[in-house]
């Protein structure tokens, strides 16, 4: 595959996979999350590969989902085919992050938002600058059941993890280390250089050991029901579009049940100063 929306660089024995649409601060298009599962992918079947950093181009690690695309290619999905995009493209593709036999690191600065958020927390470790933020606004901008893997009991505790979804506020990069979410919280000039060295640590222990700790570790989760309620938003999807009376054959810009008419007027990549979604881009929403 040929990449045209993330970079791939090899240093040593790790892999670095970027966002890299930083004029459009590395929201998550179709292609992107494409690109990026494929060279994860890649990344696994490579012998010589034995620690993967994810990580963004520019400023920011990413906005989340692509709500312009999603609003531009609305009326050529059924709610259906919405959700069978989401399913893959978000559920299928973070499960196999977690999933990933090898140690995995998201090198994170400025906006961890939405999908962004969700696919750097389905890595071992966050390495952040203290300029990154996080945010997941789904109940205040999506105004419907998240479509993606809610993973943040297991990242921040139940209770914390409450307060950030019900209230889409943003979460500094220090506020994240001390819940637990963030391993290292370092400046923004130290950043690649941090998250080479943890990388660098990890590669130099056996493969083998570090692949077999980790199935132990995430098992943990698992037995926990990570595995069991990441799905849990698809599986409410159907029984909301019903609730909502939109008929089987409706089109997913027409049903609200997605990315309606609110929810793309408001999207993270608009950008709009009267929208709502936009206080988590600044800091007087900041913990």
């Amino acid at each position: 595959m040929e990449y045209t929306q993330i970079a791939v660089e090899r240093r040593g024995n790790v892999a670095w996979l970027f966002h890299d649409r930083p004029g459009a601060r590395n929201a998550e298009s179709m292609q992107l999350l494409d690109e990026l599962d494929h060279a994860l992918q890649s990344a696994i079947d490579a012998e010589d590969v034995r620690v993967i950093v994810v990580g963004g181009k520019g400023d920011h690690f990413s906005a989340g989902h692509d709500l312009k695309e999603a609003q531009a290619k609305r009326a050529e999905f059924t709610v259906e085919e919405r959700f069978a995009y989401e399913e893959r493209r978000y559920l299928g593709y973070a499960m196999r992050i977690w999933d990933c036999p090898k140690p995995t690191i998201a090198s994170v600065q400025g906006a961890c938002v939405a999908g962004g958020f969700m696919v750097a927390n389905m890595c071992d470790m966050i390495v952040a600058s203290d300029d990154a933020f996080f945010a997941d606004p789904v109940c205040n901008t999506l105004a419907s059941a998240a479509v993606e893997v809610l993973c943040h009991p297991w990242v921040m505790g139940l209770r914390t993890a409450k307060e950030f979804l019900f209230t889409g506020r943003r979460m500094s990069a220090e506020e994240a280390q001390r819940v637990g979410m963030v391993n290292r919280v370092v400046q923004r000039a130290e950043l690649e250089a941090a998250t080479t060295e943890l990388a660098e640590k990890i590669a130099a222990a056996p493969p083998f050991a570090t692949m077999l700790t980790k199935r132990s570790l995430n098992r943990t989760a698992d037995m926990q029901g990570l595995q069991e309620c990441a799905p849990e938003p698809f599986r409410y999807a159907p029984a909301l579009a019903r609730k909502r009376r939109v008929p089987s054959h409706a089109r997913a810009g027409h049903c609200g049940c997605h990315f309606a008419r609110q929810e793309s007027n408001c999207g993270l990549n608009a950008f709009a100063p009267s929208c709502e979604s936009r206080r988590v881009f600044t800091k007087s929403s900041s913990a």
